[in-house]
């Protein structure tokens, strides 16, 4: 008896209106027929009932009726979008098959992905300190940059990729949170190439600025993408004319499209070993060339070299973490000066008061983690 009343089917009345209330919440379109959902929202716990009472591995597992509707909703969207003529002539109300179709597809997926998914051996999870702090700190950084302009290169370039730098940084801490310790250290990478040029940026201000905007003119062209053939020869012959000044020749061209911006920098051709690359142009000029062994190993990663197929999760676990705190670290320091300089008085305050609570356990959680790889590496 129990058993029955566990998944009992929703009741008609304030519970259907609560149910519509919630898909509009959702906004989901109204020619989804809220009704017809409703319907089918029931005959998928019946189903569930009958589910749970054959199988015992999932007779003890819980529904969760945000995530059944939601994988309902997109379902019967993604079959209306396929199905134009079901969409227009409303055929799908009264097609009893298809209810039942959709309920058993809702079902399948909801306990195959949400209680019956393959899990990784995950060395730590959302909930731990290391993990939860900067997951804190993250979403509020990206937060507050969602209220400046973005997406106008020649007056937003640094906020760009400020934002792109954090959303990496959530991307890497997501995949060490989900077991993918590799792909998280590979995920690094970007991250890295993406804060030392904005090192650079912020370093040398507008010339550089200026050359980055230009040289992204420059790889619109080599791509094919400027619709006038006049403007895209123009802009070759740009190209090689500045080429020809710093003594590059036609096989360079996608390098220097690539890393050419570097010109902006005052003097930056006497630099001793400079060269139109990453490793020795612009990881060397940002002055972070002592991750060059890093960067050169999470390559190998990426590149799903016998280093990523035979990983040791504990090692590269670390390696992506502690990296990824270390880059936070510089990119958190460039955000906060954009942030102060920005915003009133009192949003100051809040985030100094915001600032001193984490930003110390943040410290405290990388010195954790470093003992923790110290100890890793004694062992090796």
């Amino acid at each position: 008896m129990e058993e029955e009343k566990k998944n009992a089917p929703i009741e008609n009345g304030a519970e259907k209106t609560r149910f519509h209330e919630l898909l509009k919440a959702m906004k989901v379109p109204e020619s989804f027929d809220y009704d017809f959902l409703f319907e089918a929202y029931e005959t998928m716990i019946e189903g569930a009932n009958d589910i749970q009472t054959e199988n015992p591995i999932i007779r003890n597992m819980s529904l969760n009726p945000l995530e059944l509707t939601l994988y309902m909703v997109n379902e019967h969207g993604f079959y209306l979008a396929s199905h134009k003529d079901k969409m227009e002539s409303k055929s799908f109300k009264d097609d009893e098959d298809y209810m039942a179709y959709l309920a058993s597809v809702t079902l399948d997926k909801f306990f195959t992905n949400e209680r019956l998914a393959y899990k990784m051996g995950t060395l730590t999870s959302k909930f731990s300190p290391s993990m939860s702090t900067l997951d804190l700190y993250l979403n509020f950084i990206l937060g507050m940059l969602s209220r400046y302009k973005q997406n106008e290169p020649s007056k937003t370039l640094v906020v760009d990729i400020l934002n792109k730098g954090f959303q990496i940084g959530k991307c890497v801490s997501s995949l060490l949170e989900g077991g993918f310790e590799t792909e998280a250290f590979s995920s690094w990478r970007t991250l890295h190439e993406n804060e030392c040029i904005l090192s650079i940026i912020v370093k040398y201000g507008t010339p550089v600025i200026e050359k980055y905007l230009r040289h992204m003119v420059y790889g619109t062209a080599f791509r094919g993408g400027i619709a006038s053939k006049e403007e895209t020869d123009a802009i070759f012959v740009e190209i090689k004319e500045n080429m020809h000044a710093v003594g590059l020749k036609s096989k360079d061209m996608k390098r220097y499209i690539e890393y050419g911006w570097m010109l902006g920098v005052p003097n930056v051709m006497e630099i001793e070993g400079f060269k139109f690359n990453f490793r020795d142009g612009v990881q060397r000029v940002a002055g972070l060339s002592a991750y060059s062994k890093v960067y050169e190993m999470s390559s190998e990663v990426a590149h799903s070299s016998p280093l990523l197929i035979y990983s040791r999760k504990h090692y590269f676990f670390s390696m992506a973490l502690l990296n990824l705190y270390e880059s936070f670290f510089r990119l958190e320091k460039i955000f906060t000066t954009l942030y102060m300089s920005s915003v009133s008085e009192e949003e100051r305050k809040r985030y100094v008061n915001m600032r001193n609570l984490y930003y110390g356990e943040l410290l405290g959680c990388y010195e954790v983690e470093k003992r923790r790889f110290a100890s890793l590496s004694k062992r090796k």
